[in-house]
C-alpha cells in the first residue's frame, strides 16, 4: 500500500535536489571565501619573487593564486558529490569559472589581448561544464558536424576552435617561459653580460621550435603534406630572405666572439653611441642626442667599427688650446693642467697632459690629453667643462686667448680727386 502519492513524492524529490543545489551553491562561496583569505597570504610570499616576470604579470598573482586554489578546493569537492544531480552541476560550474579566470588571468599576465583570452576562457568554462554533464563527446560531435568542404579536406567548427585554443596557449606559454628562462640566466653568475644575451636568444628559439613541433604534434598535422611548401620556403630564404637570415647569423657570431657588447660605446660610419640592445636583426644604437639608431648586424660585420670600450673602457680625448705669443707660457701650461685635474670626470691615473703642438699664425696652439672611463656619457660635455674652467683661470692669472688681428692700410686719393 502507497501512503505517499506520486506526485508528492516527486515534487519532494526535487525539492530536496534544489535545497542539495543550494547547499552546494553554499559550500562552493565559502570555499571561495577561504581561497580568498588563503591568497593574501600566499600572494604576499611569492609577488616578490614573480617581479623579474614583467610589470603586466605582477598584478595577476593574487587572482591567480585565489582562482587556483578555488579550482582545487571546488574540483574536490565536484568529485566528492554523486554525478548527475543538479549540486554536481552547480559546483561544475564554479569550477569551470575558477579555472577559467586563472587561464585568463595567465595569458593576461604575459600580454596576451583580451579578445584572445576571452574565447579560450569560455572554451575551457563549457568543456569542464560539459563534461560535468554528460562527457565532452556530444558537444565534440556537435561541434565537428559543422564545417566546410575545401576540396578533398574539410575544416569543422570543432578543428577551427582546437587550432585557436592550442594556439593562443602555446603564445602564452612560450611567452612565460621565455620570462621564466631570462630571469634564471639573468641570475647566473657564472656568465658575463654577453654569454647571457646570448643563452637567453638560443633559449627562445628552442622555446618557439619546440612549441611550433609540440602544436603540430598535437593537432595530428602531418608533415610529409608540407614537403612542398618546405622546399619552396627554401628558395624564399635563399632568395628573398637572404638578409634577414644574413643579420640573425650575423647577430650570434657578435654575440660568440664578444667584439660588440651591450653598454660598448662604438662608431659607425656617422654613428655614434653606445649599444643600447643587440637584436636578431640589429644592433640599437643610442646617441647622445638621444637618438637610437638600428644598424643592421651585417653591417657590423662588414664595415670598420670603432669600438671604444672593447678591451679598455678608458678614452682618451683632445682639447685643442690656444694662447697669444706675448703671454706666460708656463704659467699657461700649469692652468691648462690644473683645469683638466679639476674636471670631476677626468681620471687622474691616467693623469692628464699638455702637449704644445705648434706655432700658429695667431697664437701657441697647444692640447690637453685626459683620460674618461665613462664614454657613455659623452664626450663633447667633458671638454665644455675643461675649456669652461680654463676661461676663468686664463682671466684670473693674466693669460690672453689670441684672435684674428687684421692691419688695413688706407691709400691716400690724388690731389686732383681730393
Amino acid at each position: 500500500m502507497q501512503l505517499v502519492p506520486p506526485e508528492l513524492l516527486a515534487r519532494l524529490e526535487r525539492s530536496a535536489d534544489w535545497i542539495e543545489a543550494g547547499i552546494a551553491l553554499g559550500v562552493a562561496i565559502g570555499l571561495y571565501i577561504l581561497c580568498a583569505a588563503l591568497a593574501r597570504m600566499i600572494a604576499r610570499r611569492i609577488e616578490p619573487h614573480c617581479a623579474h616576470l614583467g610589470p603586466t604579470f605582477q598584478p595577476h598573482v593574487r587572482p591567480l593564486v585565489r582562482h587556483g586554489l578555488a579550482t582545487l578546493f571546488v574540483g574536490i569537492a565536484t568529485a566528492v558529490w554523486p554525478t548527475g544531480t543538479t549540486a554536481n552541476i552547480v559546483l561544475a560550474c564554479v569550477m569551470g569559472w575558477a579555472l577559467a579566470m586563472v587561464a585568463n588571468h595567465l595569458l593576461r599576465g604575459v600580454s596576451i589581448p583580451l579578445w584572445a583570452t576571452v574565447p579560450l576562457s569560455i572554451l575551457i568554462f563549457v568543456m569542464l561544464l560539459s563534461g560535468s554533464t554528460g562527457g565532452i563527446t556530444p558537444l565534440a560531435q556537435m561541434m565537428d558536424s559543422v564545417g566546410l568542404q575545401l576540396g578533398k579536406s574539410r575544416i569543422s567548427l570543432l578543428d577551427v576552435t582546437s587550432i585557436a585554443a592550442i594556439g593562443v596557449g602555446l603564445f602564452g606559454a612560450v611567452r612565460l617561459a621565455n620570462r621564466v628562462l631570462a630571469r634564471s640566466i639573468s641570475r647566473s653568475r657564472g656568465l658575463d653580460a654577453t654569454q647571457k644575451l646570448l643563452a637567453e636568444k638560443l633559449a627562445g628559439i628552442a622555446i618557439i621550435a619546440a612549441a611550433f613541433f609540440f602544436g603540430i604534434d598535437v593537432l595530428g598535422i602531418d608533415l610529409t603534406a608540407f614537403a612542398v611548401f618546405s622546399g619552396a620556403l627554401g628558395l624564399a630564404v635563399g632568395f628573398g630572405l637572404q638578409k634577414t637570415v644574413g643579420n640573425l647569423i650575423a647577430g650570434i657570431i657578435l654575440l660568440l666572439d664578444r667584439s660588440i657588447k651591450p653598454g660598448d660605446v662604438i662608431v659607425v660610419g656617422d654613428s655614434f653611441g653606445w649599444v643600447n640592445k643587440i637584436g636578431v636583426r640589429a644592433v640599437s644604437v643610442i646617441t647622445r642626442d638621444g637618438k637610437e639608431h638600428l644598424i643592421p648586424n651585417e653591417n657590423l660585420m662588414t664595415q670598420e667599427v670603432e669600438n671604444w670600450s672593447y678591451s679598455n673602457r678608458n678614452v682618451r680625448i683632445h682639447i685643442p688650446v690656444g694662447i697669444a705669443y706675448d703671454s706666460d707660457l708656463d704659467l699657461a701650461q700649469k692652468l691648462m693642467m690644473r683645469a683638466a685635474l679639476e674636471s670631476p670626470r677626468v681620471l687622474q691615473d691616467p693623469k692628464p697632459n699638455v702637449w704644445l703642438t705648434g706655432y700658429g699664425d695667431n697664437s701657441v696652439d697647444h692640447e690637453i690629453l685626459a683620460w674618461i672611463a665613462d664614454p657613455e656619457a659623452g664626450v663633447g660635455n667633458v671638454k665644455s667643462d675643461v675649456l669652461g674652467r680654463l676661461w676663468h683661470l686664463f682671466r684670473d692669472n693674466g693669460i690672453t686667448i689670441p684672435f684674428p688681428q687684421r692691419v688695413v692700410h688706407m691709400a691716400k686719393p690724388p690731389a686732383d680727386e681730393a
